[in-house]
Parts: C-alpha cells; structure tokens; sequence
C-alpha cells in the first residue's frame, strides 16, 4: 500500500516539475527572450516612421529661403533577409560588391530584427530603378524623408546646414534615432526643436515576401506625422546677397541692424560658401574640403570673430568721458604726437572735431583723465580704481556681452579690467602709462562685428537699443518678450547728440575721415577706423548709421588686411546704406572699385 502512494507521489511530483519546467520556458519566451516575437512581428508587421516636413525659412519680405525636397532611405531588416541577387542591388544603387557586405555586417551589429539605415539619401533616379526590383529584394523597404534645399546660395552662416545625428545627441535625447538629420548650426540649430516637426509612425501587414498587404489592425497603432513650424528671419535677402557680393575676395563682415527694432538686416561673413555644399552624400566630402581651406569660410566672422575695435573705439570713451565729466562738448587737448602718433588735421577745438579729425593724442587724454582720477596717491591704485569705472561704463554700452541673436557661436569680446592686467603684469605693476592703448581702441580690447553695429545702433536711437535678433516670426506669430523690449544705457541722451554731431562731421564735413561714405541726398553718420595688426596689414573698419534723424540702418564693416578704414570700409558701407534705403547704388564705378579688389590672393602671394 505504501509503495503505491510513493508511487503516486512521486508521479504527481514529476508532473509538478514537468509543468514548472513548461512554465518557466514559456515565461522565458514570452518575457524575457523577446527575440522570437521581434522576429515574428517584424515578419508579419513593418512599422515605417513617418518623418515630417521640416519647417521653411523665410527672409523679412516673404522670400523663400530654405525649402525640402524629397529624398529616399534604403532600410533593412537582417533577419528577414532571404537569398537574391546581390549584384543587382549594387548596380541599382552604384556600390561595389565589398561595399555592400560592409553595409550588411553594420546593419547586421545594430540589430537582426530592428530596421536599420542601409543605404540614405537615394536620388530620384535611383528610386525609380529601385521600385521596379524591390519586391526580389527581401529584407529591404524604402523609408521617404526630406532633405533640405537652400534656394539662393546665400547667409550660409544664418541659416546652418543639418546633417546626421551625432552618437552623443543619440545618447542626451531620445527623439532622434541613428541615420535621422539634426541642425547642426545657425538657425537650423538654434531652433531645431521648431523647425524639425513631430515623426509619426504607420503599422503595415506584410507578407512573407515582405510586401505591404495592409494596414495593421486599421491603424489602430498609426500616427500622423506634425510638420515643423515655418520661421521668418528679420534678413533682407536682397541686401545680404548684396553684401556678399561686395565682401567677395575679401576676409571680414557687414552687419546691418534696423535701430528702430533691433532686426538684423544682413549678417555676412567672407569668405562664404553655398549652404547647398552641406546637404546629400557629399556633404562630408565638402565640409572637410571648406575645414581644411586656409581661409576658414566656416567661421561666422561677423559674431565669432573678435578684434580690437581700432579708432571707432573713440566714440565709447567720449560718451563716457562726456557721462563722467571729465570731457565737455569744447574741451581742448592739443594734438601732441609726442605722447601718440597722429595724422596732419586742424586744430582740435572740442569733442565733436576730435571724432572728425579721429585725433589720437585728444583720446590719449581723455583716458588718461578717465583713468587717473587722482582718488589715490598710489598711481598704480588710482589706475585701478579708474580703469574699473570706466570698465562698468564701457560695458553699459554693450560690450562684454554675448548677444542671443537666434544663432550659436556669439562671442563676448573682451573688455579688459584691473584684474585682467593683475594677472599679465602684477598688482601694482601697472598704471595708465602700461595701458593707454585703450583709449584708442587698440591694446587687449576684443569686440565682435555685431557689437560693434548695436553700439552705433545706440547711437542712432540716442542712448537705447533692442536685443538685437534674427528671427521676426514662428508661422505668423511675431517673436516677442525680450527682443521687443527697449534697453536703456545709463547716459544722458544729449552726450549721445554730441557724439552723433561729430560723426556726422566725419563723413559730410571738410577734412572728415569718412569721405568715402557720404551719399548725396542721404545723411549718414559714421567713424573710421584702422586697426594695428602685427601679422600683416591693418584691419579697415568703419560704423555708420543714416539717415541722421531718424534712421533706418545701422552697419558695421570691418575687412581684414585692408589697411585704412577710410579707402575700403567706408565705401562698403556707404554701398550697402544706399541699397537698402534706394534699392539701388547710384556710383557703379565705386561699386565696381569694391568688387575687383582681391585681399585674399594678394596676402596669399605675398606670403609665399
């Protein structure tokens, strides 16, 4: 009797264990080793995402500027993979043999069950040969998306390129995926959250030769693609053409602001180079070809670069010198080479004539009476003290500050203080004999194109500016919050009077520096300014802003290796004035002067 009962035990015990065994592999099957039903799925279902239209770009007047095109992704599923003819797929997409294997052991490393980027970016003519032998090709389906297409080859700089999805992107947003396009610089960049949309997805039925019989439980699972919102740029298309052209041959920029707003009107950086280089399959073959040019054409000069601001710098410390008292509008300082190197002009009688003339030794003091206050006996204190103020000043006027235009890679230039020259020379190892380069925009002062257009921006409104932007609209909604907002500097508008008297008497008035840059029936104010370059030839400079009463634009140019401000920037920028205001220039040979000039195969040659 009791071995039957051991006998029962033990079969029940068998059966127990026979049944957990079944269990714990079904449970393995089903929850932990997904494989088998991956595989089943992606034999029976094809989930294609649905990318969405990127958002157009637009400049100020409703010119098209950036628009998409259709482009096509091969994709492969490894495991679904069965036995056809290889050298057919390579001659319908112009690859060698090798190269094939070499994509399939990379799709094959991402996944054998998850679609994965075999061959992107087909042409239209590749796509029409593909769709004819697609269904012998088992594995592979094709993926649409979009590619950018920049219609006017111009403001590379502005508008970025987008390209493909960086491992470290992958890894900080889970949005993207390998193969998907991302901006990768200006405005693409900046707002690529606005512009590139929402994906959809959409679940097909697919037969065992993988061709799409259905759409899986009648969409149930789809969802519709958002296309990205539009943007509208506050560039003018036309002026910016315009600017480059007149920058061509030629390393530097011209940055154009509406004083009334704070639009950027035209950002150029030369050299340029056609957005268009940067979008299909030979977008890494030309972003290594303009990387390794000697002439960097992938700098944005206009916002990255810095320099010292040369004699336009004097317009600064004259409102400061003004707003300290240290300076009145008829304050005399002779002309007194012996303390700093200066031109042949008439004698100096006040502020407005020392912006005119652009004295050196004038601004020579009154820095000198900005920074030795005489609230020290120690000279080297008393320089501290007074370099700090008129620091804090200075950058009232906004310097030292990196502009959020819409755009990456501004820079914040330099505006030096006591601790800057404690750290090169020493605490109380320097005094204003060390630094009085300063006072005439030379010495360690950096300043980017863009500040220096929205300084004369300042001076243009008479003590205000706006954030200057580059962006006016998303769809049809104007940008608002801080780029509407008037910013106040802390001067009294009347020393912003004397300042802009004496630029208006640098241009328009007997013996004025600014010669080049007077337009008949318009008033334009400006400076020159050249600055001292180590390296090579000084650096041309001129700001301006027009008409004086009430103005419409604000420029700042500066050419590299030009030499004097007076012969090449001004000219430039009384050009770019003229079209903007006219819609026309009215002197073609001086436009022509502009445009044959070659700066950049002249310091080739001379350096070899």
């Amino acid at each position: 009797m009791s071995n039957i009962k051991n006998r029962k035990y033990t079969i029940i015990g068998i059966v127990v264990i026979l049944f957990l065994i079944l269990w714990i592999q079904l449970f393995n099957l089903q929850i932990i080793d997904i494989s088998l039903k991956i595989s089943s799925d992606n034999n029976s279902q094809r989930k294609i995402v649905m990318y969405p239209s990127r958002g157009l770009i637009y400049d100020r007047n409703g010119s098209l500027l950036v628009s998409n095109e259709a482009a096509y992704d091969l994709m492969l599923v490894p495991r679904n993979m069965k036995e056809f003819d290889t050298i057919s797929l390579c001659e319908d997409l112009n690859i060698s043999i090798e190269n094939f294997y070499e994509r399939l052991i990379s799709s094959r490393e991402y996944s054998k069950y998850r679609p994965s980027l075999f061959y992107k970016q087909i042409t239209a003519t590749q796509y029409a040969i593909l769709q004819e032998h697609m269904y012998k090709y088992y594995g592979f389906f094709v993926q649409k998306r979009t590619l950018r297409r920049y219609k006017k080859g111009i403001a590379a700089h502005v508008l970025g390129d987008v390209g493909e999805v960086s491992l470290e992107t992958l890894k900080s947003d889970t949005y993207y995926s390998g193969g998907d396009y991302v901006g990768k610089s200006g405005v693409e960049k900046y707002y690529e959250k606005t512009l590139r949309g929402e994906k959809g997805v959409q679940v097909y039925l697919v037969d065992v030769f993988g061709n799409i019989k259905d759409s899986y439980m009648n969409g149930r699972y789809d969802t519709l693609a958002k296309s990205g919102q539009n943007i509208t740029l506050t560039i003018d298309a036309e002026l910016q053409k315009y600017g480059e052209y007149l920058m061509q041959n030629k390393i530097g920029s011209i940055v154009a602001i509406e004083p009334a707003s704070g639009e950027i009107l035209s950002l150029v950086s030369s050299p340029s180079y056609d957005p268009q280089l940067l979008v299909g399959r030979s977008r890494g073959y030309n972003y290594d070809s303009l990387i390794n040019q000697n002439t960097k054409p992938l700098i944005n000069r206009a916002i990255s670069s810095t320099y010292p601001p040369g004699s336009i710098f004097k317009l600064a410390v004259s409102i400061v010198g003004l707003d300290e008292n240290v300076l009145k509008p008829y304050t005399y300082y002779p002309c007194d080479i012996s303390t700093v190197g200066c031109h042949n002009h008439p004698p100096v009688t006040g502020v407005e004539q020392a912006i005119q003339y652009s004295c050196n030794p004038y601004f020579y003091y009154a820095f000198k009476a900005l920074v030795q206050r005489g609230l020290e006996k120690s000279i080297f204190r008393d320089s501290r003290i007074g370099l700090e103020l008129w620091k804090e000043k200075t950058k009232s006027l906004g310097f030292d500050r990196a502009y959020d235009i819409g755009i990456p890679g501004v820079n914040k230039g330099q505006i030096p203080g006591a601790d800057f020259y404690d750290k090169l020379y020493g605490k109380h190892r320097w005094a204003f004999s060390t630094i009085y380069s300063l006072g005439i925009g030379q010495g360690e002062l950096l300043i980017s194109p863009l500040q220096m257009a929205n300084f004369c921006v300042i001076i243009a409104n008479r003590g205000f500016y706006y954030n200057p932007h580059i962006v006016k609209k998303i769809d049809n909604s104007p940008i608002k919050g801080t780029n509407t907002q008037k910013i106040f500097t802390p001067f009294d508008k009347k020393h912003f009077e004397v300042v802009a008297n004496g630029m208006d008497k640098v241009v328009n008035e007997e013996f004025g520096t600014g010669y080049f840059a007077r337009i008949k029936d318009i008033r334009v104010c400006g400076k020159t300014g050249t600055a001292e370059n180590p390296h090579g030839e000084d650096h041309s400079i001129f700001v301006a802003f027009a008409p004086k009463d009430h103005p419409k634009i604000a420029v700042a140019v500066y050419v590299e290796n030009a030499g004097f401000g007076s012969v090449w920037a001004a000219p430039i920028a009384r050009l770019m004035i003229e079209y903007y205001i006219k819609g026309e220039v009215s002197d073609l040979h001086l436009e022509k002067r502009i445009t044959e000039k070659d700066f950049i195969n002249i310091q080739q040659k001379d350096a070899e």
